[in-house]
């Protein structure tokens, strides 16, 4: 039998609706609880009291709700750190895990190489390393884990090719060595995510994500939801056709994004186009520094980026398109040429997409997987 996330609250529907508030937006006046929510001042005091009773909200010092003299306020709040979550990014080279308070902000962080790929022995490294990151703080609530694959009810692996895994139930496998809920989900999905709850897609109603790295990824939240479905996973925005001209994936597709976007694509082309082998990094060093060749290069990979944003932004209406990943640096090496790619494709009369690039640290992928391990806790799902 799978374990079980214990209840953030005892109670669904509006009660949760309050706690969601506080946590996504506090500390946060009980005025502006009611105006988005739309309850009047006797229903919220009746659903937030048992809240704060219990000790799951807290009142903080009394303020005025307005920089005029009034009635002063005693905005709400969670305390955050009454619960810790464990991210954890899964490649075919290593382990990278985070721990997270309630409100995802990172409070440790370690990393391990792994030793074997086989199923059992990278669970029983997981195991060491939810051990490990966590030693001295709190028993953490539940595990989160990311994975650059398909996955499937937030506990099996349907389909890992950087591992060589099909069908592995790896949750269960968690569960059984950390003795703690445990959640699977795809590395963008959890990216996404995190995003939405608590970085800078927090608050819009519609929003998309493009990271960059080994793959390229998306995510797109629409009026409050992630949009998944069972295809999540497979990076099919990888498959989309950017330049007729441009090399040919290992699927057949010639200038899709995967041939032209990820970061082995452009250092294998800025080698071929220097002459020698350079890895990412020094790709990208290369075209900011000048070298004619590899600038060609990246430009061209950057006006692809541009004409995969603004199909991005043409088809969905997005408030905002949140860029990040490993492979980030092309944003700042390539940014005249993403400009340019973005108004290739996009009608002059349109207002201009707004981007926002994240730091592209390994910990935005761990602190994504926190994100899922949180929300499995916070709104009471089980696996």
């Amino acid at each position: 039998m799978r374990i079980t996330t214990p209840a953030w609250t005892p109670d669904s529907g509006a009660t949760l609706a309050v706690a969601l508030e506080v946590l996504l937006h506090g500390p946060i006046s009980r005025s502006d609880i009611a105006r988005r929510l739309d309850l009047s001042p006797g229903s919220l005091t009746r659903l937030s009291t048992p809240l704060i009773e219990s000790g799951l909200l807290v009142e903080l010092d009394e303020r005025s709700e307005t920089p005029r003299a009034g009635r002063p306020s005693r905005p709400l709040d969670v305390v955050a750190d009454s619960r810790h979550f464990v991210g954890m990014k899964l490649t075919g080279a290593d382990l990278r895990a985070v721990v997270t308070d309630l409100r995802a902000n990172v409070v440790a962080e370690e990393s391990m190489q792994l030793t074997s790929q086989e199923p059992r022995a990278v669970a029983r490294q997981v195991g060491e390393l939810v051990s490990s990151v966590s030693r001295g703080l709190p028993t953490p609530t539940a595990v989160g884990i990311g994975i650059g694959g398909l996955v499937a009810d937030h506990g099996t692996v349907r389909s890992a090719p950087f591992l060589g895994w099909e069908d592995v139930p790896l949750g269960s496998m968690v569960e059984h060595e950390t003795d703690l809920p445990v959640v699977i989900e795809n590395d963008v999905v959890a990216f996404t995510e995190a995003q939405h709850w608590f970085g800078v897609g927090r608050g819009l109603d519609r929003f998309a994500v493009i990271t960059l790295g080994a793959g390229v990824g998306y995510g797109l939240v629409i009026h409050g939801d992630v949009v998944v479905d069972g295809d999540s996973g497979l990076g099919l925005v990888g498959h989309w056709p950017l330049d007729p001209f441009g090399p040919v994936c290992p699927a057949g597709h010639r200038g899709c994004a995967r041939s032209v976007l990820t970061s082995t694509a452009i250092s294998q082309a800025v080698s071929a186009a220097v002459g020698r082998v350079v890895d990412y990094p020094e790709a990208l060093q290369l075209a900011s520094s000048g070298d004619s060749a590899a600038l060609r290069v990246v430009d061209d990979a950057g006006r692809a980026l541009g004409r995969l944003i603004a199909a991005v932004a043409n088809l969905t209406a997005a408030e905002r398109i949140v860029l990040g990943g490993e492979g980030i640096g092309l944003t700042d090496v390539a940014a005249d040429a993403i400009r340019e790619g973005i108004a290739l494709d996009r009608d002059p009369r349109a207002r201009t997409p707004d981007l926002v690039s994240t730091s592209g640290d390994d910990s935005q992928w761990c602190r994504g997987a926190a994100v899922i391990a949180i929300q499995r806790f916070v709104l009471g799902k089980r696996s």
